[in-house]
């Protein structure tokens, strides 16, 4: 996977990414990561990238020109066209699935906008997908950039050494993962449930998978509907659901 990324803070991406297992899938060549910074694109003397809106109102806007080249530096250079992201509200909503899709391809480039917001016209020109982490306003593209580049990441294979990770995590199947517990067996007064120290891998298994969609329920109802769940696991939460109103 080749990400690139499309920046006024480029040290911001290179710090913010180059840690932990992506940082370590960077260094292994699995990851290939490059912020480029869209200042150095600019025609202007000064170094601008921003100009006021036409029309008035407050702020400022960014200008398509240093946009358009900075993708240009690295779509002339690459054998296919990549999907350009927007990061912005007016975007679908990233999810998963979204992550899933978009590990399948072959390189991703982010634009991560500032200010009031960038031209319109070099965003018709480009850009192949308007995406947004969630309905709140940031103050720029670069903190959604690195989460949907973390999110994607875990679905490469080679990217987590134990490749059972992402399909345990949370939304794997459409529902939230499994309380998780650790050493000691007593803490603080507090026994982990004796059914993960019996040894039964199948009885583990079943245990988890009800403790998933238990904890769905109670946190995110709204995911059951879409949820690869069986008919009697569909039953299941729903007597569990209506047993835990009545009390």
């Amino acid at each position: 996977m080749e990400y690139y990324v499309l920046t006024l803070f480029p040290e911001m991406i290179e710090q913010g990414m180059n840690t932990s297992i992506i940082g370590r899938a960077i260094e292994e060549d699995i990851l290939h990561l490059k912020a480029v910074n869209i200042r150095d694109y600019t025609n202007s003397r000064h170094g601008k990238t921003d100009d006021y809106p036409y029309g008035g109102g407050a702020g400022m806007v960014m200008q398509a020109q240093p946009i358009y080249d900075a993708y240009r530096s690295v779509a002339d250079g690459l054998s296919y066209r990549p999907r350009v992201i927007h990061l912005t509200p007016q975007g679908r909503v990233f999810d998963q699935e979204m992550a899933r899709e978009l590990a399948l391809e072959k390189g991703l480039v982010f634009l991560c906008g500032h200010y009031e917001g960038i031209d319109e016209r070099v965003l018709d020109e480009i850009v192949t997908d308007n995406v947004s982490i969630g309905d709140f306003v940031l103050t720029g593209g670069e903190l959604p950039a690195m989460c949907m580049m973390d999110a994607i990441a875990r679905m490469i294979p080679g990217v987590l050494h134990n490749e059972e990770s992402a399909e345990d995590d949370s939304f794997g199947d459409g529902l939230l993962e499994f309380p998780q517990y650790s050493r000691p067996e007593c803490w603080n007064g507090i026994h982990v449930p004796p059914i993960l120290l019996s040894g039964d891998h199948a009885k583990v298994d079943a245990w988890r998978r009800e403790q998933s969609l238990i904890r769905t329920a109670q946190r995110r109802p709204d995911l059951l509907e879409k949820a690869a769940i069986s008919p009697k696991e569909r039953e299941f939460v729903k007597n569990y659901l209506a047993n835990r109103d009545e009390q």
